[in-house]
This record gives structure tokens, C-alpha cells and sequence, in this order.
């Protein structure tokens, strides 16, 4: 990669940012979750119900206590999405992420730079000590977004996920509060 092509990664990622779903970005979603396209070759699991991101807009703009999204934009541009969803464990729960791009913007910085404000922004306003993701053990750009972002490769899960056919192993990442560098005061 070119000093130039490294400075413009860099400029797209110092410009992104998260911010709640609008109305005007069902389209988009609906887009995004149903197709094959954007979603391949890692996050393509069949056809699903396309009414599912309105009804859910309706009742909470997307942002509910069990599970959220927020969009990614860089610019003016709105690139995909980050969202999260609880984990209840014996007395306590944390939250489990995932992101989901335009192929158009992968590749660029902005998925780690998305995930790092998503980390930030449920630890600030959460009181969660751990995140998770996962990834499909063949997604290698997903792994190292998520180590860039702070995460740590904490196991593999075998025959996790139903895709294309066949059973498919994912790696495990989490991040804890304490992971994180703390800001002076």
C-alpha cells in the first residue's frame, strides 16, 4: 500500500462516527440484510423476514435494552452498521457485537475504527465489563479489525454456525473494561 492510499485510510477512519437509525435508513438496512451481495461471503445466512427492520423501527427506533443498531458513517457517507445485542449469564449479562459494511467501504479502517466507538460508547453508558464477538474462522480481515480495535482471540467455537451448507467454526474475541486505556482526568 502507497504512503497516499495509507494517508486516505487514515482520513476515512478519523472520520467516522455512529449515530442512531433514521427513518430514511430502512431502505438501506433492508438492503443491507437482504442481500447476498453485501452480505457474502461471511454474513449471508438465507432470506429473512423484510419487514422485520420497520416493525422493529416503529417500536423502538432500533435502539431497545435487549438489542441495538447504530449506523456507520464516514463523511456524509452512512456505510453499514454496528450492533449489539445482551447475553444474560448467572446474575450479570455483557453484550455480544457485530458490524456489518457496504463492500465499497471494507478494507478502509472504518470497521475498526467503528467497532473501537462502539466499545467506547457501551462502556460508557453501560455497566457491562465485557464484550464479545465473533467471527467465521476463515474471515481474516474481520480478526484483525477486531485485534486492531482492542479485542483478544479467546478461543475457537467448533460447527457454530449453519452457512452455505455446512457447519462452520468462529473465533471468539472479547474486550474488557479494564482492556481499555483510561483517559486521564
Amino acid at each position: 500500500m502507497s504512503e497516499r492510499d495509507q494517508a486516505d485510510q487514515a482520513d476515512h477512519a478519523d472520520q467516522v462516527s455512529l449515530r442512531p437509525a433514521a427513518e430514511n435508513d430502512l431502505p438501506l438496512l433492508n438492503r443491507m440484510l437482504a442481500s447476498p451481495e453485501i452480505r457474502a461471503p461471511f454474513q449471508w445466512f438465507g432470506w429473512s423476514d423484510p419487514g422485520r427492520m420497520a416493525r422493529n423501527f416503529a417500536e423502538n427506533g432500533l435502539l431497545g435494552p435487549d438489542n441495538s443498531i447504530l449506523m456507520v458513517d464516514a463523511g456524509s457517507e452512512t456505510l453499514g452498521l454496528v450492533s449489539w445485542r445482551k447475553i444474560e449469564v448467572v446474575g450479570s449479562h455483557f453484550w455480544n457485537m457485530g458490524i456489518l459494511l457496504l463492500p465499497e467501504a471494507r478494507g478502509r479502517g472504518i470497521g475498526t475504527r467503528a467497532q473501537q466507538l462502539l466499545v467506547r460508547y457501551l462502556f460508557a453508558h453501560t455497566p457491562v465489563v465485557r464484550i464479545e464477538a465473533d467471527t467465521d474462522a476463515d474471515n481474516i480481515p474481520e480478526q484483525r479489525a477486531l485485534e486492531k480495535a482492542g479485542f483478544t482471540r479467546e478461543g475457537k467455537m467448533r460447527s457454530v454456525v449453519f452457512r452455505d451448507g455446512k457447519w462452520r467454526d468462529a473465533y471468539l474475541y472479547a474486550v474488557l473494561r479494564d482492556d481499555l486505556p483510561q483517559d486521564p482526568a
